[in-house]
């Protein structure tokens, strides 16, 4: 039995007095205690004296930009940080893509497009440890204005594209907050989707439910600067050849190709059609001596068809023109137009081409100058030789068209060319017959990668045969009376065709779905956002 300073008997939480161990023990534990809770006052009010904070005037939030004020500040885009600039003080607006503090620094990595540079704060003079806590703070795709200084680094920067340099900051404002949660990281959605590495990879209805977020990665900034690239050369090639660039209906009274592909809408007290295609319009125009026309809009195909390369709305490359004697004129030049395409975009899209090819592989597109023509009776015979049963006028279907395509590669090491001379049973009302051979027709396929991106043919500009032929088909003569009327006053022999934009780009691309190469895709299921 043991008893206290006090001489008084101490007794333990079980009633019975304590033995002279257990007295020691708990004196112990309770001077510890005491020293805990000391310990933890002096750090308690030590916190509390705040540092004076070096760094004030140098981050924080801006205010709402409501174009109050000019500010004469010079901003340096991230595309042009390197060595010709190194230990110059620069401005750069750009977006938060990671960031890592630790300790009295912090990493972080600023993305304008799909350019990224590594940036660093780290305690200083200019620098306090009250900014570093605030930056590490700031939500990832936040937009953020960063004043500091390029300084060369020693060693590649291998996960930046910005290698060379690094920008050591002085000054962090936040422009726009992101909120703190994202559907989906930027850095999961940059990822190749094989998932090999085991890291997560983003899921087509992820991104395209969340597309804003889904366009920022790098490959798809990537991608639609290679599909800018499609039309611009696309333009600049028709243009050089006297082509004039036209505008045509999207609403229209009747569909422009017969069948019940067409989506209808209420058009006042009467019905409308979304145009499948500018195809009458493009004829009508060169009716009217425009001779050379091309257009780029919007195309509506109301089909149920939830392939890889359908969509509902689609972005269309026609083109219409007239000839002196052979249809084959206008082929030869929608050949030649598509060689400078691809000419254009190897030549002036490697950077591009190559940050798509890091997330989404594939092999390097091929074509041949001047462009492969075979024609239908031939691509028959090949597939028949490779085991294909199929009749003289059936028309391709997806599987022998892709079969059509590896066995073109393998012959031709090409993986562009067009096939000629098609079945006229499987041709539009307007398809000019062949004159040699009245199973086949005047009408010829683009191919890419084993898939067609364009349907053109010569028109029948004779008002009576088309007549006759928009009767065979079933197509109501009242519907298209308008367009029928603009051959009744003189119209050239002329021929054409449409390209799908997206399609084009998705397979020089060698990518495995046109949703890819969609901004905002339209399918059967999908229509936000």
């Amino acid at each position: 039995m043991e008893k206290d300073k006090a001489g008084e008997t101490v007794i333990g939480p079980d009633g019975q007095p304590l033995s002279k161990k257990a007295l020691k023990k708990q004196q112990k534990d309770a001077e510890k205690a005491a020293k805990k809770a000391e310990r933890k006052s002096q750090q308690t009010q030590e916190s509390q004296k705040e540092e004076p904070d070096c760094s004030l005037g140098r981050y924080g939030n801006l205010p709402l930009i409501q174009s109050a004020e000019v500010i004469d500040r010079e901003y340096l885009d991230v595309k042009d940080l390197g060595a010709s600039v190194a230990d110059k003080k620069v401005w750069v607006r750009a977006r938060l893509q990671t960031s890592r503090a630790k300790g009295k620094q912090c990493f972080f990595v600023l993305r304008q497009q799909k350019y990224t540079v590594q940036t660093l704060a780290c305690v200083g003079d200019t620098v306090s440890k009250q900014m570093i806590k605030f930056i590490a703070g700031i939500n990832k795709e936040s937009i953020i204005d960063v004043e500091g200084f390029v300084r060369s680094v020693d060693k590649k920067i291998e996960s930046c594209s910005q290698q060379d340099v690094e920008l050591h900051c002085e000054q962090v404002w936040v422009v726009s907050s992101a909120e703190p949660r994202l559907p989906l990281l930027i850095e999961d959605a940059s990822r190749p989707e094989t998932g090999e590495d085991g890291l997560a990879t983003v899921n087509q209805d992820t991104r395209l439910d969340n597309r804003i977020l889904d366009l920022r990665t790098a490959a798809n900034q990537a991608i639609f600067r290679v599909e800018a690239g499609v039309c611009k050369f696309f333009r600049e090639y028709l243009s050089s050849q006297g082509f004039v660039e036209v505008h045509t209906p999207k609403i229209i009274s009747a569909a422009s190709e017969g069948g019940a592909n067409v989506f209808r809408v209420t058009y006042f007290k009467s019905n409308a059609y979304l145009a499948q295609s500018p195809q009458l319009y493009k004829q009508m125009c060169l009716c009217a001596d425009l001779e050379k026309v091309y257009t780029i809009g919007a195309v509506f195909r109301a089909e149920d068809s939830n392939t890889h390369r359908h969509l509902t709305e689609f972005v269309g490359l026609d083109m219409e023109m007239t000839f002196k004697f052979h249809y084959h004129e206008v082929v030869k030049v929608i050949g030649e137009m598509f060689v400078n395409i691809f000419k254009g975009l190897r030549d002036n899209f490697k950077e591009e081409i190559g940050v798509i090819a890091k997330q989404f592989p594939s092999e390097p597109f091929k074509f041949l100058e001047p462009s492969l023509i075979l024609e239908f009776p031939e691509a028959v015979k090949m597939l028949r030789d490779n085991g294909v049963e199929m009749g003289d006028e059936d028309d391709l279907s997806t599987p022998n068209e892709k079969l059509l395509g590896r066995l073109v590669k393998a012959k031709y090491d090409t993986d562009f060319y067009i096939l000629d001379k098609y079945p006229l049973a499987v041709r539009p009302f307007y398809t000019m017959p062949d004159p040699n051979n009245p199973k086949y027709s005047n009408s010829y396929d683009m191919f890419m990668r084993g898939e067609e991106i364009l349907s053109g043919a010569q028109r029948v500009h004779d008002p009576e045969f088309l007549t006759a032929r928009a009767k065979e088909h079933g197509v109501g003569i009242e519907s298209i009376k308008a367009y029928i009327d603009a051959f009744r006053y003189g119209a050239p022999p002329h021929a054409g065709g449409g390209i799908g934009l997206e399609r084009v780009t998705m397979l020089y691309l060698g990518l495995d779905n046109v949703r890819k190469t969609s901004m905002f895709p339209r399918d059967p299921k999908r229509l936000t956002p």
